[in-house]
């Protein structure tokens, strides 16, 4: 805006404008839930501590199938069960709730955006769900999908085939990734060396950045400069990138993830 002038145009019109750019946007980080990951409360953690720590105002909705029963309220008031942890996150335990809220194409998208309204000062909303329901609520928008994994075999696994429905089902081919581990960082990027060769080898996906998270450490701890920049390549979001092509169906069966 600063390249116009009110003196080019109408002062309704530049004060419309002004307001229109002004405008907060609240940027959606999809998380895809990973049921061979026991420390997914962690990751989600130090990832909502990364993003305040870059000054953000965080909204965790947690609608994974291992997440909490939401209250029995949520469909009468849902602002009222939202819960306020601390300065700056707020958290909505919705579990099988993008389910419950489909129109008869099978999209949550217009319920996604009625409970991200209920935080409107949010600056970043934490979706964590099923890839399935992920497809279901994210419909065509422009994200970059966070994976979870552990160190085992089977959790790079279901990371994988999580990433494989998202690039299917939504288009989507940029991810990042949380690898939770106990002081064996060598092993964390080993996981996710294999995780980005087989999404640019049979997706033709990209991991654009990951983070090893210790699970050990306490949350007050401060983040470390991998888990910042997946926060900050989040924040930065998908503006000016063309629009990604769908794999060929079936793309990537059957592919084998062994760390060994």
């Amino acid at each position: 805006m600063t390249a116009f002038s009110s003196s080019f145009m109408g002062s309704d019109q530049a004060d419309g404008l002004r307001r229109l750019f002004a405008a907060p946007r609240q940027q959606i980080v999809p998380v895809a839930a990973n049921r061979q990951v026991d420390c997914a409360g962690v990751l989600m953690e130090r990832l909502s501590l990364a993003f305040s720590q870059l000054g953000a105002h965080v909204f965790v909705i947690d609608a994974a199938d291992s997440s909490p029963q939401p209250h029995e309220l949520v469909d009468i008031d849902l602002s009222s069960c939202i819960e306020r942890l601390g300065s700056g996150v707020h958290y909505l335990a919705a579990r099988g709730l993008p389910r419950r809220h489909v129109n008869t194409r099978g999209s949550s998208e217009a319920w996604l955006q009625v409970v991200a309204d209920c935080v409107p000062q949010a600056d970043v909303v934490i979706v964590h769900a099923e890839a399935r329901d992920l497809c279901r609520l994210l419909g065509r928008r422009e994200v970059a999908p966070v994976l979870m994994s552990e160190l085992s075999s089977e959790s790079l696994t279901e990371a994988y085939a999580a990433m494989k429905l998202l690039s299917q089902r939504s288009g989507l081919m940029a991810f990042d990734l949380l690898v939770g581990m106990a002081s064996r960082p060598r092993r964390a990027e080993r996981v996710a060396d294999r995780l980005a060769s087989c999404a640019d080898n049979f997706l033709s996906a990209v991991l654009r950045s990951w983070a090893a998270v210790d699970r050990d450490l306490p949350i007050t701890a401060p983040v470390n400069t991998e888990l910042e920049r997946v926060a900050a390549n989040q924040l930065t979001g998908l503006e000016g990138h063309s629009a990604l092509s769908l794999p060929r169906p079936g793309a990537g069966r059957g592919v084998a993830l062994a760390l060994d």
